[in-house]
């Protein structure tokens, strides 16, 4: 796999900038996505009832990951700005305050979690087996928090010095581990008189794997990559990058938390809309369009990085023309991998849980269909976030999500269940449109303040010093 140098970042083509960059990171989200594949295999053997108690769990996670980006996307940001401004003392110092942020951090979740999670479960009104089934899964995955956040840090620290191949190692062994793990841990197989942990297992094998995986990350570090290593030097604790870090990620988590809130809030529409049958539906939908949201995901991740070296290298009309690639790229690409999904939806539906009900199969493909319409408009958004984020403008992300999911999303979905009656196909709808809304509305207001001085007020920023 072919490097890309911090000179080709900030000087060469953009186009192969930030497809190189990407690919290990879309390889590595394919990785991820394989991972929760397996999961739902195994799981989905369980029966109906276990695939929807991920299904319930899954955005409370995606809800405790949305704390954890704090440390990751402002790790990333402030790596890359520094590399780029060739302060590559102070890159290292960054990483090492996210590492150490976002272990405590892991462990306040975590805290949390065990105290709280099940009466928060209990307050989606989900079937009961359902409900004891995710507050067995949701609650031992917290466990793994504290070493996944290190990890996933780490990984955005190598991202952000421009060294992504590190990221996809780092993947791979967590994935590794799980999927040996999955089997043996849920069902006992290869272990005579072990019947396993069933769903509680599925859990334990993902946590295994990304701590494991997070030790290793660590280990890279300290030896070092790519002349970025975690160096003696750089283990000091000074509170003015912790707040750089802080600064920067704290909108991404409000961001993100303001989409998985509404989440969970859909999962409570959609089950009292379907039951178990629209809700096992609305997982497998998830999880396909997980796996079609991959490339995005990754040139999202190198767009980022590549907009933060140019702006930390004063580039920052490279840095808007990389924002505007990325986006016509992703755009193109998700409306072709949306082809496909259109094409062979019950083939993707078997796949993930074959013993399904006729209704959550006919559910499932239903909303595997509706969301094909709003890919291209997922891909731009995803750009036009990295766009504004590599230049520090998180809060602006956050805005942008809050109008997608609440003043979007949630009343389209709400509206189209409790006053229209159009049963959980409005919540399908309320996915795509609020996808196209958002894409269209960044797009003209990343226009707007690039040809207004927004990028070159962010490189002044990152110019100044840094202590």
């Amino acid at each position: 796999m072919v490097d890309v140098s911090r000179e080709e970042i900030t000087d060469g083509s953009l186009i192969r900038s930030l497809l190189l960059l990407a690919a290990p990171l879309v390889m590595q989200n394919f990785v991820q996505v394989a991972q929760q594949v397996v999961d739902t295999f195994w799981v989905g053997r369980l029966g109906e009832d276990a695939v929807a108690a991920v299904g319930l769990s899954f955005p409370l996670t995606a809800l405790l990951f949305a704390v954890l980006l704090i440390t990751t996307v402002g790790t990333q940001v402030l790596v890359s700005q520094r590399a780029g401004a060739e302060e590559d003392s102070l890159a290292r110092r960054a990483v090492f305050h996210g590492i150490t942020l976002a272990f405590v951090l892991g462990l306040v979740l975590t805290v949390l979690v065990l105290i709280f999670g099940a009466d928060i479960i209990s307050l989606f009104g989900a079937e009961p087996n359902v409900t004891s089934l995710t507050v067995i899964y949701f609650t031992t995955f917290s466990l793994g928090l504290p070493l996944m956040g290190m990890g996933d840090t780490i990984e955005m620290g190598f991202i952000g010095w421009g060294d992504t191949r590190a990221a996809l190692y780092i993947n791979v062994a967590a994935v590794a581990i799980n999927i040996v793990l999955d089997p043996i841990l849920i069902f006992g197989y290869g272990i005579p008189g072990f019947s396993g942990f069933e769903i509680a297992g599925a859990a334990l094998a993902t946590i295994l794997g990304y701590g494991i995986s997070s030790l290793f990350g660590l280990g890279m570090m300290l030896r070092g990559r790519n002349g970025f290593s975690l160096t003696q030097e750089a283990m000091t604790f000074e509170m003015n990058d912790y707040r750089e870090i802080v600064d920067i990620g704290l909108p991404i988590c409000g961001q993100r938390a303001a989409g998985q809130s509404v989440r969970l809030l859909i999962v409570g529409v959609v089950a009292a809309a379907g039951g178990s049958a629209a809700l096992a539906a609305y997982t497998v939908g998830a999880r396909v369009a997980s796996v079609a949201f991959i490339p995005a995901s990754g040139l999202s991740q190198a767009a980022q990085s590549v907009v933060g070296q140019n702006i930390g290298a004063k580039k920052p009309a490279r840095a808007r023309r990389a924002t505007w690639v990325g986006a016509g790229i992703a755009a193109v690409g998700l409306t072709l991998i949306g082809v496909v999904q259109w094409v062979a939806p019950e083939l993707l539906v078997r796949t993930f849980v074959p013993d399904m009900t006729s209704q959550g199969f006919d559910l499932a493909i239903e909303y595997l269909r509706i969301l094909v319409y709003g890919y291209w408009a997922i891909g731009a958004m995803y750009l036009f976030n990295a766009g504004f984020n590599g230049a520090r403008r998180t809060k602006v992300s956050l805005v942008a999500d809050l109008v997608k999911y609440w003043g979007l999303r949630l009343p389209i979905a709400a509206i189209g269940v409790l006053w229209l009656d159009y049963g959980v196909s409005a919540v399908f709808w309320a996915v795509t449109i609020s996808n196209c809304v958002a894409a269209v509305g960044a797009g003209l207001y990343y226009y707007y303040t690039t040809h207004n001085g927004m990028l070159e007020r962010a490189a002044e920023v990152a110019s100044s010093p840094s202590d």
